[in-house]
């Protein structure tokens, strides 16, 4: 993994293994699950019981193999994880032990030399980290307070849980392990879950090659199904929303925990205004109130609540020569060949070329166009037809990132609102799960079914 997975994985499956312990459940469906980074650190980790289901076959069996591996070592990670924290323990009370010594050498001092000026207090928050706001503990609290929220109203406001935007400040979405939050009180059931999950039969991990769509019906994919959390890493596209609607039509599910992505491919349901009316389920809008307001944001606004605006504040910035390509191409492409749209794409070409003339005759290529049409001279001169206005092109790409999180916002709140409007809901919101400059798909929907 890299370092953007590993955040991701280790921020989300301590949320997911918090709200296991909460709901009292062994069984976890992770959508979307791809090379099973998350499924995998689920189960051996946290001994979840763990189905991981991905459309794309080439993803099950290799996640199928790389957990193999895993658990190959998991035992020997385990058994030196051990001996550090023996180590670590024997360090800290020879370390006490030291520092004892020297409390009492100087309370003796201080009789003697008893003079305000020279005291200094040092309280605990000098030395140990303060893990308070961090998300997880946050939805921890939420969710012990849940259990008195529902049997006051069954309908929860947002404000009962958290707020929307900018739930805790960046430096606070670090994960916090179990061991660094102090007084830290786990149930029995996830006691013994942590306790088995270094045994090899404790660790079940299952990948399953599926096309999940929202009627898909778990019972036949999943023959044991119990009662269970259903969770997504980064679903793509239509199967967050459908992760949504499978969680509300299946009373199996008790929670759900989906981090969207890809908003460009979201299917919208009025966004051909000619289009018949069908029964289909689009990925946007959800919620009652925008179907009846037939809102439509369109591709450009989804491609747009793509951009990441907390990586350009940070310096990171935009690719603009490669959207500078991007745009110049297009402009070829429609005067050339006489083309407005393709279902072809070009990819990440910019990379791989040399130059402009390089990367157009790549693309061409890639399209399935006859390259041999466009001579280098006319390619070269549309290139120095709009090489000057390159910098309008780098002003209008800004002003899209700035409206990235309006849009991203309004997706988000439609799948809240969805969320609400079902009836056997216990709590659901949005939270900020993830460092937005490391992970820019940052927010997690999670909501809970009633108890029972």
């Amino acid at each position: 993994m890299n370092l953007k997975k590993s955040h991701e994985v280790q921020a989300m499956s301590e949320l997911i293994s918090s709200i296991a312990d909460y709901c009292g459940i062994k069984q976890v469906i992770d959508l979307g699950s791809g090379k099973g980074y998350l499924s995998s650190y689920l189960s051996l980790k946290y001994g979840l019981k763990v189905y991981g289901i991905d459309s794309s076959n080439t993803n099950t069996h290799g996640a199928q193999e790389r957990n193999r591996k895993l658990k190959k070592h998991w035992k020997v990670y385990h058994t030196r994880s051990k001996l550090d924290v023996n180590e670590l323990a024997l360090k800290m009370a020879k370390e006490k032990k030291t520092q004892d010594h020297i409390e009492n050498k100087a309370g003796i001092e201080g009789v003697c030399n008893n003079n305000p000026t020279n005291q200094e207090t040092m309280s605990t928050s000098d030395f140990l980290p303060d893990f308070s706001s961090s998300v997880i503990s946050n939805i921890r609290k939420q969710m012990e307070n849940l259990h008195v929220y529902s049997h006051q109203e069954e309908n929860l406001c947002l404000g009962n849980a958290f707020s929307l935007i900018d739930l805790l400040p960046i430096n606070a979405v670090e994960p916090a392990s179990s061991t660094q939050i102090p007084g830290r009180k786990m149930s029995e059931a996830n006691k013994e879950r942590r306790k088995l999950s270094g045994s090899s039969e404790s660790n079940i991990y299952s990948p399953l090659t599926s096309f999940i769509t929202a009627d898909s019906e778990l019972h036949d994919i999943i023959k044991d199904l119990e009662d269970c959390l259903m969770v997504g890493l980064h679903t793509c596209g239509d199967l967050a929303p459908n992760t949504l609607r499978i969680f509300t039509s299946n009373s199996e599910i008790k929670g759900v925990c989906s981090v969207g992505c890809c908003y460009h491919l979201l299917s919208e349901e009025f966004e051909d205004p000619h289009q018949e009316c069908t029964g289909e389920k689009w990925g946007f809008p959800m919620s009652h109130y925008l179907k009846e307001e037939r809102w439509c944001c369109g591709r450009n606004a989804r491609m747009s609540a793509c951009l990441a605006l907390e990586r350009v504040a940070v310096g990171q910035g935009l690719p603009t020569e490669s959207l500078f390509y991007r745009a110049v191409l297009q402009d070829i492409i429609k005067d050339c060949y006489g083309i407005t749209r393709c279902d072809r794409h070009v990819g990440k070409i910019y990379a791989k070329s040399s130059s402009f003339l390089d990367y157009v005759r790549m693309s061409l290529k890639k399209l399935g166009l006859d390259e041999s049409k466009l001579p280098e001279k006319m390619i070269m001169d549309y290139y120095k037809k709009y090489k000057p206005r390159m910098n309008e092109l780098e002003a209008f790409n800004m002003l899209k990132v700035v409206l990235a999180p309006c849009i991203e916002t309004l997706i988000l709140l439609d799948r809240l609102c969805y969320l609400k409007e079902q009836e056997d809901i216990a709590w659901c919101a949005v939270v900020k799960l993830f460092d937005p400059v490391k992970s820019p798909r940052c927010y997690a929907v999670i909501a809970l079914r009633q108890q029972q």
